[in-house]
């Protein structure tokens, strides 16, 4: 095992994925999939794992009979079983009218999962990375996904298991370089027909001037997911006596509300009610329900939600919704 080997390793451990047994490794022949297929080969007895193969394609690029053919040479020289599937990517999109991103993501996991319960697998592990994440949270952040947009994407949901979420990129090529091991590179990966393809020449510059940029933007990630859950520790712990819920809206006490505690509430009470939680949504509702909640005598709305004055307090819903009897 090399030192790089013993990094990964050690970043597996101190997360905590807790992945072991039966584990298929989604392998398209790219960099980072094949790095993530070396490492985990590498790495197979220090973890308990007993590796196969997947192999989907897409049906998308004239190149790929090359591409399964270098996956099946790869799987050869590893001793690893390897399972193959052709995927009509172009007609799901066409009858789902899905983009053809979304499309091949469907049909990719609706098949990992088959194959994951057909071989009682524990995990699919993906060559998702480091860059991937900053990418991904950039998305987010352009969409309006507020605080939420910085916690770390999860190593391990569900199936999916994302053994190099803290690699970056360019240390998984040094890595498979070093070791004399070739891969496959992907044209469509450069061409700017989807919103992270046109972020990545834009971060690669970014990257030039702060080469820490991920691995500090991880860092802040790690520190809110704490603060979210301290926030959440302390909201919960008012349900019951500051704020209760029920199927229809949520019941607010009187008091001495400051405009960010109300935010963090209704941000915790929206999402199990699954209503809309945009942060720019809250920013403008909460400090309205706030005023509304110390002076307000009368039912009053504000967009498509409704706050009716209650003993002690008021209660939220949306438009159309039915607010209880006062008792």
């Amino acid at each position: 095992m090399n030192r790089f080997e013993a990094d990964v390793l050690a970043q597996i451990k101190a997360r905590g994925d807790a992945v072991s047994g039966r584990v298929l490794v989604a392998c398209s022949g790219g960099g980072d999939s094949v790095a993530l297929l070396v490492l985990l080969w590498a790495l197979r007895r220090s973890l308990g794992l007993d590796l196969a193969v997947l192999h989907a394609d897409h049906g998308l690029r004239p190149e790929a009979p090359e591409d399964a053919d270098f996956v099946r040479q790869l799987c050869r020289s590893l001793d690893l079983d390897l399972a193959e599937a052709s995927l009509g990517v172009q007609a799901h999109a066409a009858t789902q009218g899905l983009g053809l991103e979304m499309a091949a993501r469907e049909l990719r996991w609706d098949w990992f999962r088959q194959e994951a319960t057909h071989a009682e697998a524990a995990a699919v592990a993906t060559g998702h990375t480091l860059d991937d994440h900053t990418e991904t949270v950039l998305l987010r952040l352009a969409r309006g996904g507020g605080l939420g947009s910085l916690q770390p994407l999860a190593p391990r949901q569900g199936l999916r298991w994302s053994p190099l979420a803290e690699v970056r990129r360019a240390d998984l090529r040094g890595y498979l370089t070093a070791r004399g091991l070739p891969w496959r590179e992907d044209a469509t990966n450069l061409e700017p027909f989807t919103a992270r393809n046109r972020w990545r020449p834009l971060l690669a510059a970014v990257r030039t001037e702060a080469p820490e940029l991920d691995r500090n933007l991880f860092e802040t990630h790690l520190q809110a997911e704490e603060a979210d859950a301290l926030a959440r520790r302390l909201i919960l712990s008012w349900e019951g006596s500051r704020w209760s819920l029920t199927k229809d809206g949520v019941a607010l006490q009187r008091g001495l509300w400051t405009e960010p505690e109300l935010r963090w509430t209704l941000a915790t009470a929206f999402q199990r009610l699954d209503w809309p939680r945009e942060a720019g949504l809250l920013r403008g509702l909460a400090p309205w329900v706030v005023k509304r909640l110390a002076r307000g005598r009368k039912p009053a709305s504000w967009g498509n939600f409704c706050l009716n004055p209650q003993p002690g307090g008021g209660y939220l819903h949306l438009r159309g919704g039915t607010p209880p009897s006062r008792a």
